[in-house]
């Protein structure tokens, strides 16, 4: 089947996807429970759109398309409340997270949907490994083309949304040293990483996506697990390095981040990108998932080493005047503050270390998602 055309839709406008956890509040390990959850989020109404995910401990909502940042928030807002509201009259806690820290993965249990069971099928143990939980971005697009040319100006700033995110420094019961172990999940499937180098849309329609689809390995663009995708069903990119913060507010930072750095980008104030900008993506992708805002990045033209923390606040100084005309000010606010604090990774471990145990972990995620 040929590659559906690309959807037009307004430029930079904006959508949000929350993976969550689902957890038992008795021993804060993740609780089968998504069916009972949606089955009781069905009965009511719902700010939103809430389905399952690929295992029975998690579940997947989704925001409106929305245009600002502030209207964003107030969705997320109005979503987490009507959740906290359905898991407590069923005993479960929700919270965010990349990684629960203590779940075993062979626990898991699929999810009853068949796209889910031919996954499970083809990937075996994979599949319920990758039960981790991460936040995706939608940005609109006014064209098709406009989408690569995002999708690829942006691998210069994957980094920052990777350690501005991070929220998954446990797994399997041990601190894994990485602020975002789990990227390293995602990363384990074949059809990962970096999307090809392509900027036109016909191209990538029919000399790359017909040429995947003859061989059998795809069948349509859900197949890919990119770091950033195009979706032509909704006229967007997808940005899916984040991890699920703990909070909805850190979440529509980051969206909003992203829109404001798109429509920077747009300006084409920057030298075009180019393939060689790749040169350094896996590198600068390890460190930012290895040591959060830490990590010591390289810049595709200049090869210039750049602490990556001060590389993410000279950008964010840089955008102040398009935040401006966006409404988007109070995401960057946001985000200096992480800056100063540290992301949710360094939040987790302060609080292990302060309890010593990881389901006190888990409570503090559960605490600070119900705000």
């Amino acid at each position: 089947m040929p590659l559906e055309s690309f959807k037009v839709s307004k430029s930079l406008t904006l959508g949000v996807e929350l993976e969550l956890q689902l957890v038992n509040t008795t021993d804060f390990d993740l609780s089968a429970s998504a069916s009972d959850m949606l089955h009781l989020l069905e009965r009511q109404p719902f700010p939103g759109d809430v389905k399952p995910e690929i295992t029975e401990s998690m579940i997947e909502v989704a925001t409106d398309v929305q245009h600002c940042h502030a209207d964003l928030l107030v969705q997320l807002r109005q979503m987490r409340d009507v959740l906290i509201k359905a898991g407590d009259s069923l005993n479960v806690a929700l919270c965010g997270g990349g990684t629960h820290p203590f779940q075993q993965w062979f626990h898991q249990r699929i999810f009853a949907k068949p796209r889910f069971q031919e996954v499970s099928a083809l990937y075996g143990y994979l599949a319920k490994q990758f039960t981790v939980f991460g936040q995706h971005v939608h940005v609109g697009c006014s064209s098709a083309d406009e989408a690569l040319f995002l999708l690829h100006a942006l691998n210069r700033y994957l980094p920052h949304f990777i350690a501005l995110s991070a929220s998954s420094p446990y797994s399997q019961g041990v601190d894994t040293l990485f602020d975002s172990a789990r990227l390293n999940s995602v990363f384990a499937f074949p059809l990962s990483g970096r999307a090809p180098f392509i900027l036109s849309w016909d191209e990538f329609a029919s000399a790359y996506f017909a040429k995947m689809e003859q061989t059998g390995v795809v069948r349509s663009m859900k197949d890919f697990y990119w770091d950033i995708r195009p979706k032509p069903e909704y006229g967007t990119i997808e940005l899916r390095v984040c991890d699920t913060p703990l909070s909805v507010e850190r979440a529509a930072a980051l969206a909003g981040y992203l829109q404001v750095l798109c429509a920077y980008l747009l300006e084409r104030q920057e030298p075009p990108p180019v393939e060689d900008d790749y040169l350094v993506y896996n590198y600068n992708r390890f460190q930012a998932c290895r040591f959060g805002l830490d990590g010591v990045i390289v810049h595709p033209r200049t090869h210039q080493s750049l602490p990556l923390r001060e590389d993410i606040l000279t950008t964010l100084r840089r955008l102040e005047p398009m935040a401006l005309d966006l409404q988007g000010q109070e995401a960057l606010d946001e985000l200096y503050g992480v800056i100063a604090a540290g992301n949710h990774s360094s939040f987790l471990r302060h609080r292990y270390d302060s309890e010593r145990t990881l389901p006190a972990v888990v409570d503090a995620a559960v605490a600070r998602f119900r705000q």
